[in-house]
């Protein structure tokens, strides 16, 4: 039986270093994203790639119907799509708030939704993982509408849990600190600034998104089938305990 994950946000760091580990793992992988040239641009011209954008009811659907069209029914949803937003909530206008709640939360519970209904008019059981993000666990300065939009994946994730437990149908979630992938490059790019963020940590550094994509790879498989509604930090410590100050 073909095992037959959905990748969105697959043209971004994370996604690259996720849909290398679960073809590792012998997943069917469909890449999903907003722009075509850029999926192709990280994974090449023969990947299965879907051109859609997921933050929309419409596009997420489109999303799962074309990979039962093409494919066959995903089982497995590892959803990366979102952005981050640096702005204290004063500098936040009402047009970058919507914006980040549109790209995080909104993409979450649209995707989660097409993704649950096929399984459940199929029949079938199912995993999915969703990313979250430090900044939703513990208070840091400037993140009040990315806070704000992970909190609300949290919530969606664990109510979600709950709903579908019944159905065999798995939903967790991961909540990474800061991790070395383009998007973030603004943030790290240069030794001093990098310094600064790796300091941060209880144990020192930048996360890796290949340690991230194992974690993720491994809460879709078998080996945690007893595994629902969780919420998984990868932080270096940060969200629980605090640096030792010298």
């Amino acid at each position: 039986m073909t095992t037959i994950a959905l990748l969105t946000g697959a043209s971004g760091g994370l996604g690259h270093a996720l849909a290398a580990e679960l073809r590792r793992e012998g997943w069917t992988v469909i890449l999903v994203g907003r722009d075509l040239e850029r999926l192709r641009a990280a994974h090449g011209s023969d990947a299965p790639c879907i051109e859609t954008d997921v933050s929309t009811p419409e596009g997420a659907r489109v999303a799962v119907a074309q990979c039962q069209r093409a494919i066959g029914l995903p089982t497995a949803l590892a959803h990366c799509a979102g952005t981050t937003l640096l702005a204290p909530l004063h500098r936040t206008t009402p047009e970058l708030y919507r914006n980040c709640l549109t790209a995080n939360l909104d993409s979450a519970f649209f995707m989660l939704g097409a993704f649950v209904d096929a399984l459940r008019e199929a029949r079938q059981p199912g995993a999915a993982v969703v990313v979250s993000s430090v900044v939703a666990r513990i208070g840091v300065a400037n993140h009040e509408a990315i806070a704000a939009a992970k909190a609300g994946v949290e919530g969606l994730v664990r109510s979600a849990a709950a709903t579908y437990a019944p159905a065999r149908i798995r939903i967790n979630a991961v909540a990474p600190g800061i991790m070395d992938t383009p998007a973030v490059a603004r943030i790290i790019g240069n030794e001093v600034s990098r310094a600064g963020a790796a300091r941060q940590y209880p144990l020192p550094g930048i996360g890796d998104p290949a340690d991230l994509a194992r974690l993720m790879a491994w809460l879709l498989s078998d080996r945690a089938g007893w595994i629902t509604g969780q919420v998984w930090a990868m932080d270096g410590g940060f969200s629980s305990i605090r640096p030792l100050v010298r």
